[in-house]
């Protein structure tokens, strides 16, 4: 068996891998990141992403005393005083870091959080377009960075346990073409994007069809970090929640309609119905938070969101990619009626109860009183609208899974956690893999981006102050 020596082995070749790597080239020490995918351009969430970089969807500049207060109350304290001040004080730092090495930002829109957008931007267009976008462009600047200082990329490195001497973390075993390889260091850090492509992990953990989610998703997150973890004493936490969004039902066969358009600014602004025609969830919580309940339905593909002209005109032309006109021009299934009875028709529920449920839902709303209904309707993040102008229509939906927002317990220094709080030693957890920043009863979004950039940044820093 082949043996290599590093100072530091990163699983995983996203973001948060190649910008710990990076800092750890700047800082001195010899990084390799191993990488499963064997393409030169390998496929990753990093490289799909949108790329904006914000926090609790606040502008990722804004005074950490704001920042801190938003991202516990976006998770209902989940996460926790350390975490949350870690994120909103080092985030600009991770941006500002990003802009030193050459990764370039613009500002996508005039909406605040998409004021630190990865450059070039996404295409406005429906579909999957991230060839020369901003993740593409910003991973193969930190590859030849990491190259040119030292650091090294192997590709098509899939791992698959953690060496231990003792109580300390001391490299990882690797597949690779050639056969079986040990990396043998003084640090791993796990950077490999969470399990939202491995199908078991997220039936034991998210829902129990995930054959009916939409993977909005490279398809690469297969876990293996949080295995490794899990089997030499890491807690982990979180699970069983998800950041994604509400796709036309079509996106599972037509793949003009994901990543985007997608349907939550229409959905928190009116209702969404199961498969009799009664509302399950409260869409005023938002679109990531509506996703995960889709998900819990027994069939997560039996639901629909109802809404009017005015809706349609008004909300379905906010976004990055609106649903209006894009979801029809793409091939998404938009039904359209005279009457809340011909709708329920159309949409293969009881017209008697889509009739009570969007009178109920409209009395509820235009008497100021979202909390009377069941569920009851929040208006604090997102004011719901009447459906009462016809035409009116319905767009059957499904869940799509972004990334998991669980995953390996982490301390303010990235350091993988016992279940005891006590921090395994050479171990550590980064971007999608390490839990605790988001989630919670809420499923509060803190920002998958800036996540990446802080606890890459920080295990590198903690790491290399070991190392010295």
């Amino acid at each position: 068996m082949e043996e290599q020596s590093f100072d530091v082995a990163i699983v995983g070749g996203g973001l948060a891998g190649m910008m710990a790597a990076n800092r750890l080239a700047q800082l001195g020490r010899r990084a390799v990141v191993l990488e499963q995918g064997s393409e030169d351009q390998y496929l990753c969430n990093s490289r799909y992403t949108g790329g904006v970089f914000h926090v609790a969807l606040r502008d990722i500049m804004t005074e950490e005393g704001e920042l801190k207060q938003a991202i516990i109350e976006s998770t209902a304290g989940f996460v926790t005083d350390k975490l949350a001040a870690l994120i909103s004080s080092e985030g600009r730092r991770a941006v500002r870091w990003l802009q030193e090495v050459g990764v370039r930002f613009m500002k996508a829109d005039v909406a605040a959080h998409r004021n630190w957008m990865l450059a070039p931007p996404v295409l406005k267009r429906p579909g999957l377009n991230w060839q020369g976008r901003g993740g593409d462009v910003s991973l193969r600047t930190l590859e030849a960075n990491l190259v040119r200082h030292g650091g090294a990329l192997v590709r098509g490195a899939r791992a698959h346990a953690l060496i231990m001497e003792g109580d300390r973390c001391a490299g990882v075993t690797v597949q690779l073409a050639a056969g079986e390889t040990h990396y043998r260091t003084s640090a791993v850090v796990i950077a490999d994007g969470g399990f939202p492509g491995n199908l078991d992990m997220l039936r034991q953990y998210i829902c129990a069809q995930p054959e009916k989610l939409k993977q909005r998703t490279a398809g690469t997150g297969r876990g293996d970090g949080l295995r490794m973890a899990v089997a030499v004493g890491a807690g982990a936490l979180g699970l069983d929640r998800f950041y994604g969004h509400v796709l036309s039902r079509d996106a599972l066969i037509n793949d003009k309609l994901w990543p985007q358009p997608y349907l939550d600014p229409v959905v928190t602004a009116s209702l969404m119905v199961g498969p009799t025609g009664e509302r399950f969830v409260d869409e005023g919580r938002g679109g990531v938070y509506v996703a995960n309940a889709i998900a819990q339905l027994a069939d997560p593909l039996s639901a629909a969101v109802v809404f009017d002209q005015a809706i349609w005109d008004g909300a379905g032309r906010n976004g990055l990619i609106p649903s209006n006109p894009n979801l029809p021009e793409a091939g998404g299934t938009l039904l359209q009626a005279a009457s809340i009875a011909e709708l329920a028709l159309k949409l293969g529920c009881p017209p008697a109860q889509l009739q009570a449920t969007v009178a109920a839902y409209n009395a509820a709303i235009q008497a100021g009183a979202p909390a009377t209904l069941s569920p009851p309707r929040r208006i604090t993040r997102h004011a719901a609208q009447p459906i009462t102008m016809a035409p009116f229509y319905a767009a059957p939906v499904c869940a799509g899974i972004t990334t998991t927002m669980g995953g390996i317990a982490v301390n303010e220094h990235a350091q993988a956690l016992r279940e005891d709080g006590s921090a395994i030693a050479g171990l550590y957890a980064a971007g999608g893999s390490a839990g605790g920043f988001e989630g919670g009863p809420e499923v509060g979004y803190v920002g998958g981006l800036v996540k990446c950039g802080v606890t890459g940044l920080r295990a590198a820093e903690h790491i290399a102050g070991g190392l010295a």
